[in-house]
């Protein structure tokens, strides 16, 4: 399964009101270790059809970024039932990527 991109508008459908674990890519496409994030976020969605993989450009979504407090790039984000239940900035691996997602 690819990841669906987040907008503000679909923000409430897609991941509040998912049924899924969600993981939110927060990226841009200036950012070099969010570049190097981006086929591990894919194989993950492609590897664990039980979650629900999104990513947010920061760029374009400023609200969503400031609702988050993203301060920094790459950030993951699990949310469950609508709630954060993990988060990592930063560069992570695919096996990290699957703990952070599974670990909470």
């Amino acid at each position: 399964m690819a990841s669906t991109k987040i907008t503000w508008d679909n923000f409430e459908q897609e991941v509040i009101q998912s049924d899924k674990t969600v993981l939110i890519d927060f990226w841009a496409a200036w950012c070099g270790p969010c570049q190097m994030l981006s086929p591990f976020i894919e194989e993950v969605a492609a590897e664990m059809p039980e979650i629900k993989v999104c990513k947010v450009n920061v760029d374009e979504e400023p609200e969503l970024t400031s609702r988050f407090g993203v301060m920094n790039i790459p950030m993951l984000v699990v949310m469950k039932d609508g709630k954060i239940v993990n988060q990592s900035v930063g560069f992570q691996g695919k096996e990290q990527i699957k703990n952070l997602v599974t670990g909470f």
